[in-house]
């Protein structure tokens, strides 16, 4: 007899394609957005939160849909563009815990509608400290719950209205089963001696402030390494921040106005006339032809600026630490205590089945290492909690960083 089960014989993962109390309309009357307030405050337990963002087609982060569910309330889907105030909804739910997928994604957007959680669990999180590689909710679903979740709306547009009613269902399913999965972790975390790293780790998350605005983030853009002139990195830059002004002013996102492969075409030719500029293929369409102008008086900037107002050809991060890949050349100590860090915390990461980058972000690594402390216990204990990093993760990386920024490479 065959104990190896066929593609055939294996049973398949039942789907849920709607909510089990049906699809609700997203409320967007006051009237309405009362009646919720009432029933969420006659509800009990736990309340699941999830947010939709237009990103890809609006400049903005703001949410476009609000989902939750609690317990005697069911599920409801608010429409912030017609209710951009809800603090009624937050004051009622002040006394509860708040379960989100991925919360620092939407936490912010959350904040501009006045909703700030009292306490936090986040199921993303949670499957990071468990171990999970694969924390998508649908993954993360079928996983621990044995159900597929119905999916595919992810990256539409939120901003349309009205909304198709099957991105309605997709809405309701992201919260439909946030407390059965909770449930699941926090049960999985106590097990595994893991329940207060989350505790620390969700309040982290709750309390984040927002984050700085990133310095030169013209450098992100996309094929950028193909440049060899600081002239051509002016263009770049030149573009990026009209491109970015633009974008702003329309509520359209960047990258919908200008590709990232259009910029650094741009750069790479240099045209010194709208008909250079049009000769390129990828300002040659409809779309590109209307903005020509705006695009050649940003590109003419460029080419004016003295030698001595061009960007250097590459850039620090925005603490002033350069790029890991130039270390070697810049410090080859620092290069030495950071190869041997960031082993030290992969061991680390494997032996307490955890993410390697939720054990110690990578950040913090990168800091200890170009600027390290004095190498005692109690001063890379220091540096790290300066850094950001929680009391659990002290706990279990200090002594293990101090040898590797202690060791030296072998002669």
């Amino acid at each position: 007899m065959d104990d190896n089960p066929t593609v055939e014989d294996t049973p398949e993962v039942p789907l849920l394609s709607h909510p089990r109390d049906g699809v609700p309309e997203p409320l967007t009357s006051r009237d309405e957005l009362s009646r919720l307030v009432d029933q969420l405050a006659a509800g009990t337990g736990p309340v699941a939160f999830d947010a939709e963002r237009a990103s890809g087609y609006r400049y903005s982060q703001r949410a476009y849909l609000i989902q939750l569910r609690r317990d005697g309330a069911g599920t409801a889907l608010i429409d912030p563009t017609a209710l951009p105030a809800l603090s009624g909804v937050n004051a009622v739910l002040q006394d509860c815990e708040w379960l989100l997928h991925a919360a620092s994604q939407d936490l912010p957007c959350m904040a501009e509608l006045g909703l700030y959680p009292p306490r936090l669990f986040d199921t993303e999180l949670a499957g990071r400290l468990l171990g999970d590689e694969r924390v998508a909710l649908g993954t993360m679903v079928e996983q621990h719950l044995g159900v597929r979740l119905e999916k595919g709306h992810s990256a539409a547009d939120w901003s349309t209205r009205p909304l198709p009613h099957d991105w309605l269902i997709y809405a309701a399913l992201d919260v439909e089963l946030l407390h059965d999965l909770r449930d699941v972790l926090a049960e999985a975390l106590r097990a595994a001696g893991k329940e207060e790293w989350a505790r620390q780790e969700f309040e982290a998350v709750r309390l984040a402030p927002s984050p700085p605005p990133r310095v030169d983030p013209w450098r992100r853009t996309s094929g950028i390494h193909a440049l060899r002139t600081r002239r051509q990195l002016a263009i770049v830059r030149s573009l990026w921040v009209a491109r970015d002004d633009y974008a702003a002013r329309r509520d359209v996102a960047p990258g919908r106005l200008l590709s990232d492969s259009a910029i650094v075409e741009a750069a790479k030719a240099s045209p010194k006339s709208t008909s250079a500029l049009l000769a390129i293929s990828m300002f040659n369409g409809p779309r590109q032809r209307r903005q020509v102008e705006r695009w050649f008086a940003a590109i003419e900037e460029a080419l004016s600026l003295p030698e001595d107002q061009l960007p250097p050809s590459t850039g620090a991060g925005g603490d002033g630490i350069p790029p890991p890949a130039r270390w070697r050349d810049r410090d080859p100590a620092a290069a030495v205590r950071l190869a041997n860090a960031r082993a030290a915390v992969s061991a680390l990461a494997e032996e307490y089945q955890v993410l390697a980058q939720n054990l110690l972000a990578s950040d913090v690594v990168r800091k200890i290492c170009w600027e390290p402390p004095e190498l005692t216990d109690d001063a890379v204990r220091i540096r790290l909690a300066d850094l950001g990093a929680r009391p659990w993760q002290v706990e279990l990386t200090a002594t293990p960083l101090t040898a590797a920024l202690a060791a030296t490479p072998a002669d």
